[in-house]
């Protein structure tokens, strides 16, 4: 798809307020394969912050795909704040979404280009975003500071401290939609605290999509979508979800109920 549209139907400041409206979605990773997701319907409300959790396969990073349109609805579609993203230009829908991934990466080159990539912001912006996430001192030890050269894939630094230093990049990004793909999982339990205060608080006017395997990861969302067979099964706050069903067995199995 084109990266830009020349009449596109998202004009600035788009997205306004971050509502997201799947209607009818289905979407599959090649011609030959069935659907991956199909006959998803739901509307995250602006500013909502929502759990998807489900086994694995169940279907939950496919609707962060969709919403990137990494892959193309095969039926249906997603609108943002009313304007179906089909008619957006792939760089203007990217870069109005930041996503937080599994397995955090940061590019060869220095610290403030894996933060700043387009050179947006100055060096007190990003000061500031370390500090929130508590890695000023850290990098202000460091040899050359915001210079810094990452070793490969930043194979010198922590998953965890990594996976800050991304939260610290989605802080600079200011973006109305955070996606937040499984990037607890791989961190230690100390971390993950630390990145949902933030998310409490730095990212409570964002709409939020938190993708998780672990359940206490999204105990505190306002609603959870509990995904299976690439359908949302259920949908609820997770107080009501942990009355019945799917999630009751979900929670029982990883130890929570």
């Amino acid at each position: 798809a084109p990266w830009r549209l020349p009449t596109c139907a998202a004009q600035p400041p788009w997205p306004h307020g971050g509502q997201i409206e799947f209607r009818d979605f289905g979407l599959r990773y090649r011609p030959e394969l069935p659907l991956a997701v199909q006959g998803v319907s739901f509307k995250i409300h602006a500013g909502e912050k929502v759990g998807i959790v489900g086994r694995t396969g169940a279907g939950k990073s496919s609707l962060a795909s969709g919403l990137l349109r990494l892959q193309e609805a095969a039926e249906g579609g997603i609108w943002i704040d009313g304007v179906p993203i089909a008619h957006v230009g792939l760089h203007t829908l990217r870069s109005r979404i930041t996503i937080i991934p599994q397995d955090p990466i940061l590019f060869p080159g220095c610290l403030r280009m894996n933060l700043d990539l387009l050179q947006e912001h100055s060096d007190e912006a990003i000061w500031a975003a370390l500090e929130t996430v508590q890695l000023k001192a850290l990098v202000a030890s460091l040899p050359d500071q915001l210079q810094y050269k990452c070793a490969d894939r930043g194979e010198d630094l922590s998953v965890g401290q990594k996976q800050l230093l991304c939260l610290a990049r989605a802080l600079l990004r200011k973006t109305q939609i955070l996606i937040l793909d499984e990037a607890t999982a791989a961190v230690d339990p100390g971390t993950e605290l630390q990145m949902q205060a933030m998310l409490g608080s730095w990212f409570a006017q964002c709409t939020v999509l938190l993708i998780a395997h672990r359940l206490r990861s999204v105990m505190d969302c306002a609603r959870v979508l509990v995904m299976d067979k690439g359908q949302v099964a259920e949908s609820g706050s997770p107080a009501q979800l942990l009355a019945r069903g799917l999630f009751y067995r979900l929670a029982q199995e990883s130890g929570l109920v």
